[in-house]
């Protein structure tokens, strides 16, 4: 296992960095879904990045060093390169645009017609594969081999989690602003690179609230991580309609950050993630939440009995969803928010 040299202070360089790019995004509450849920809510609404998911965080402190350096790991490279369901796909390809770099994404023949369309549209070159059938992760290394690429991992990666930890910096930022202390962050998951960041902020509370993954139903491998104590597998990688979250396991720099900072897991089935669409788009100023980003906001529905009278915050982490799976996600999640959890809203 390789150890973690990143610190807070990493994130706190790193939202320097990035602070000319991106937009600090809002943190949302409706106090007429607080009182039915008996907890104080708060959504930190990262969907509404420039690129629709928080993801261009770590891209942007990833391009920004090796800009400022030329030269990256002794190597001089000819663009980056990395694999992605989507989020990371347009965040990187998004970055690259700004910053002049040449970028090359793997996606999965599945991926949302939408994140392929916007990633092309940021200039990437994108090649496609099986998910189910190829080794992402092989075809990766091949590119960075045969073609000079630079990787740029989308949660495995130091720079990537400083990057992503600014999300924390902002929560916390908010927390103290506005005089409230803070319970519970419940942040979606896949490779863990957001919940590490994100969890090491907790280092910056006197009093450290709880950090909890969210993960689909049947695609839960950092909360049996964390309860095993070892890095665990998903046996499939498709079959959710949480295409961002599908990656089949921790990293081996995210598993340690989150095992140290006591990080634990929750998990949400479709149903009650769509229905959590329904409602933040109802509760939060027509909030659109693509289903990897609302885990979150159903987890804490979900549990919300663990919770009693405490504030939690929820990070909304994306937002790339067609429009017309929106409109039916929305259209299902309506019945859903009322036969799963008796909300009317």
């Amino acid at each position: 296992m390789i150890k973690s040299t990143i610190s807070v202070d990493d994130i706190h360089r790193a939202a320097k960095r990035i602070a000319p790019y991106i937009r600090p995004t809002p943190i949302l509450e409706n106090e007429r879904l607080n009182e039915l849920l008996g907890l104080r809510l708060l959504v930190k609404a990262e969907c509404l990045q420039y690129s629709q998911a928080f993801k261009l965080r770590g891209c942007l402190n990833n391009l920004i060093q090796m800009d400022e350096s030329k030269v990256d790991e002794g190597r001089i490279w000819r663009g980056v390169c990395a694999g992605s369901a989507g989020n990371h796909a347009q965040s990187l390809a998004m970055a690259g645009q700004w910053l002049c770099r040449p970028v090359t994404i793997l996606m999965p023949l599945d991926a949302p017609d939408i994140k392929v369309k916007r990633t092309k549209d940021c200039g990437a070159l994108i090649r496609f594969y099986n998910r189910d059938m190829e080794d992402r992760d092989v075809l990766v290394q091949e590119l960075v081999e045969r073609e000079g690429y630079a990787h740029i991992h989308s949660y495995n990666n130091l720079r990537t989690i400083a990057g992503q930890g600014t999300i924390g910096l902002e929560i916390h930022d908010y927390s103290r602003e506005h005089d409230i202390g803070i319970d519970a962050i419940v942040v979606n998951c896949s490779g863990g690179g957001l919940s590490a960041g994100v969890a090491l902020s907790r280092d910056l509370y006197r009093h450290p609230p709880g950090i909890y993954t969210a993960e689909p139903e049947g695609f839960d491998d950092a909360r049996r991580s964390f309860e095993s104590g070892k890095i665990e597998m998903n046996d499939r990688r498709s079959g959710s309609i949480c295409d961002a979250l599908l990656m089949p396991k921790l990293g081996d720099l995210t598993f340690p950050i989150l095992r140290t900072h006591k990080v634990s897991g929750f998990v949400a089935s479709d149903c009650e993630v769509m229905a959590a669409i329904h409602i933040a788009y109802r509760a939060f100023d027509n909030l659109v939440v693509e289903p990897g980003g609302a885990v979150a906001l159903a987890s804490i529905i979900r549990n919300r009995n663990m919770f009693p009278g405490q504030t939690v915050v929820a990070i909304a982490s994306g937002g790339n969803i067609d429009a017309d799976m929106h409109a039916s996600y929305m259209r299902e999640g309506k019945a859903l928010s009322r036969s799963l959890w008796n909300l009317d809203i």
